[in-house]
């Protein structure tokens, strides 16, 4: 009987696979047409049928949308409340911990490594689909297991690097994580590292001392150099880039916004951050020509850097601001844009 059922399902699903995704309309024409369809009506849309839920959640969909610049940017931050519990760990599902990377390909979001109090730095990564809202473990892990490390993407793939693991040597290493082919290859000599940003196809690390303690990798000659010292040493926060330029959040005294010249090599200060719309410590992400900084209880301000030269007041920047829609104090572990 159960084998009667199994056909009947199979049989029933390679049926619906024929029909078209829109009657008496050639499919290609119907993903065109489905892909302009905002993201805000896609649960809808998977409940018409097998076929619109299959294309929907896969990324023929996403690149479709990403053909006609129909892909919508949403930001996703990881948060910690107060007591230590993550909010949305029951959907999320994967052990939270402490100096876990996080990184976004496309429409998915990636958590690697890190540790606990009790628990060794692991190997592990995870990754969340925002098509299908699902978590699931990637195979394979790292090379290395680590934790506090920096973690950026870099041609479609996730580079994991530094940090501290089991391996003293843990430090010195980095991991080159490739999930198309499902890949980790394991790199050595890298300095040792605090924060990181991409830019121009390179990858740029600092340690807190700046200046020679900084190095960049360019994936085309895959060496490590010496980072400018002019440029290492106005790095002093969370960096941005938007539109080829840096941006860096200088959090020492209150909440400056930095630029980096590249004609005149020089840091230029764009304007403060006024406190009374954001608490730090701040988190920053870019979403076309918008820098989103996220301070603490995920307060928000917009920053459009094509106008805040212009809308200063005394040296403070005006911007718009999205309030937080609750009561909880929570930490902001960190922030990423997702295209979908």
């Amino acid at each position: 009987m159960a084998c009667i059922v199994e056909e009947t399902e199979r049989a029933d699903e390679s049926n619906e696979t024929q029909i078209a995704l829109i009657s008496g309309v050639p499919d290609d024409i119907s993903k065109s047409c489905l892909a302009r369809v905002p993201r805000e009506y896609h649960m809808a849309m998977k409940c018409v049928s097998r076929r619109w839920r299959d294309f929907v959640c896969g990324d023929e969909f996403c690149d479709y949308r990403n053909k006609f610049n129909l892909a919508e940017s949403w930001i996703y931050a990881f948060c910690r409340d107060i007591s230590g519990e993550d909010h949305g760990k029951e959907s999320m599902n994967i052990p939270m911990r402490e100096g876990m990377g996080f990184a976004a390909l496309g429409k998915r979001l990636f958590v690697l490594g890190g540790c606990g109090w009790l628990e060794d730095a692991t190997d592990e990564v995870y990754c969340y689909d925002a098509a299908i809202n699902t978590w699931f473990d990637v195979v394979p892990s790292l090379s290395t297991k680590r934790c506090y490390f920096a973690c950026e993407t870099l041609d479609g793939k996730i580079i994991a690097i530094g940090g501290l693991g089991l391996n003293p040597n843990a430090k010195r290493t980095w991991d080159i994580y490739d999930p198309l082919t499902r890949t980790c290859k394991s790199c050595s000599d890298v300095p040792e590292i605090e924060d990181s940003f991409v830019m121009d196809g390179r990858i740029y690390i600092r340690r807190g001392g700046g200046g020679s303690s900084s190095a960049v990798y360019s994936a085309s000659s895959g060496i490590w150099e010496h980072m400018d010292d002019d440029m290492a040493s106005g790095w002093r926060g969370p960096a941005v880039v938007v539109a080829d330029e840096l941006y860096v959040l200088d959090q020492t005294f209150g909440a400056t916004l930095t630029m980096w010249c590249k004609e005149t090599r020089m840091w230029i200060r764009i304007g403060k951050l006024s406190q009374l719309v954001m608490k730090q410590p701040c988190r920053l992400v870019s979403i076309g020509n918008s820098i989103f900084v996220i301070g603490k209880d995920c307060s928000t301000v917009v920053i459009d850097v094509e106008n805040v030269r212009k809308t200063t007041m005394n040296g403070v920047m005006v911007c718009s601001s999205i309030p937080k829609t609750w009561d909880d104090d929570i930490d902001v572990i960190s922030c990423k844009s997702v295209a979908i």
